[in-house]
């Protein structure tokens, strides 16, 4: 903690907070959520309440003539039980929407998981303080966007100017629904992952429910979108299914047309973009379960496997290619009464060909370049000329 006397604290609230749907105040600090209390009172998973409060495309947005600005939090540090360590997360900050500093913290809260036993255990740890210094004096547009992937209470914002809300963007609010990939597992930064990478070149505001293994069509995912205010709304679906093992097809496709529906009680005429998976070999005629490749793990490496029989596949257990097929047979018939709804085939971003150029490390997810790649053929074909998300077209 500083000892300068002259640096103005600013309350944590929603007036500076953009890309969370609710804050928790809690002893230590407060805490953003990407799922409201009400949906979180009906999450009995883990893991999916650890995603949801990972910050993936929060940020604090502010107004000031700070040269200097820190921030106190509290981190969640993640270890995986016969896993290598993870990166500790990153803190970006802009001003006037361009990168002027990264910084991290060593120290927090350390969740140990053993996936192999299904346990988890948490032991409390430190405050620790961000500092970015050497900031222009004038008034300017300040965002600090938090770590996508490391849960992160927020205790105290200090500045060395008052900070005001931000003004009005002018820009469209993207909400977008999705898995660990939209989440942004292994990208290296909050601003690399692939949403948010194409809301700056689309020019929107992000809101991301990506949530690492719970793209599952929650019926509480779905009210939640409903009631959040957006002008563009986009869902990916399939992969987590798929390796969660969840549902057969007899399920899926009126899931899927329930998922939508609650989007259109909420959403009636916003351009809504159904995306179906990327290009994942382990999963394209292979179902589910997913599992740790324990071999790879064993060598320093995460690895998943799938270990589920693709002769079940005629018995109604899913697969990618089942998936893809299924949803542009959904939308399809839907587009013919709902003019604002569009499909994207995931393959159209990320293919064979881009497997083979720029394999997926893990066996599941991106690495940065293919994020990058991702972001820029959605970008082309959302916000793009003639595409869903295009200026004229909303």
């Amino acid at each position: 903690m500083t000892t300068w006397h002259d640096w103005t604290t600013t309350p944590i609230s929603t007036d500076i907070l953009r890309g969370a749907l609710d804050l928790e105040q809690t002893e230590r600090g407060v805490l953003p959520h990407r799922l409201p209390a009400r949906a979180r009172r009906q999450v009995t998973d883990g893991q999916l309440a650890m995603a949801e409060s990972q910050p993936s495309g929060v940020r604090l947005a502010f107004r000031t003539r700070a040269t200097a600005v820190e921030l106190d939090v509290v981190a969640t540090k993640r270890v995986y039980i016969g896993a290598p360590p993870r990166p500790d997360g990153v803190y970006e900050l802009l001003v006037d929407g361009r990168l002027a500093g990264r910084a991290g913290v060593r120290a927090g809260d350390t969740l140990t998981i053993d996936m192999s036993a299904g346990t988890a255990r948490t032991r409390p740890g430190p405050t620790e303080t961000l500092r970015f210094t050497g900031l222009p004096d004038d008034e300017k547009d300040v965002e600090i966007w938090l770590p996508h992937n490391e849960t992160t209470l927020l205790v105290a914002l200090r500045t060395d100017a008052p900070v005001h809300p931000p003004r009005p963007s002018g820009r469209p609010v993207w909400l977008h629904h999705g898995s660990s990939i939209s989440h942004g597992s292994n990208a290296a930064t909050p601003t690399g992952t692939w949403p948010a990478l194409a809301a700056a070149s689309g020019g929107a505001e992000l809101i991301n429910m990506g949530f690492g293994g719970g793209a599952l069509l929650d019926p509480f995912t779905a009210r939640a979108m409903r009631d959040t205010p957006a002008d563009l709304l986009s869902v990916k679906i399939g992969i987590n299914i798929v390796n969660a093992d969840l549902m057969r097809l007899r399920a899926f496709g009126p899931a899927v047309h329930g998922f939508l529906d609650t989007l259109r009680d909420g959403h009636p005429t916003a351009p809504l973009l159904v995306i179906s998976p990327i290009c994942c070999p382990i999963h394209e005629n292979t179902p589910g379960p997913l599992a740790p490749d324990f071999r790879a793990m064993s060598e320093g490496r995460v690895g998943f496997t799938a270990t589920g029989d693709p002769a079940e596949v005629a018995a109604g257990k899913l697969t990618l290619t089942v998936i893809r097929d299924e949803l542009a047979r959904i939308v399809g018939e839907r587009a013919a009464t709902d003019p604002h709804l569009h499909h994207l085939d995931g393959l159209d971003l990320y293919g064979a060909d881009d497997h083979a150029e720029l394999p997926l490390p893990d066996g599941l997810h991106p690495d940065p370049a293919t994020h990058r790649r991702i972001a820029e053929r959605f970008t082309r074909h959302a916000f793009g000329r003639g595409g869903p998300f295009a200026a004229q077209e909303r």
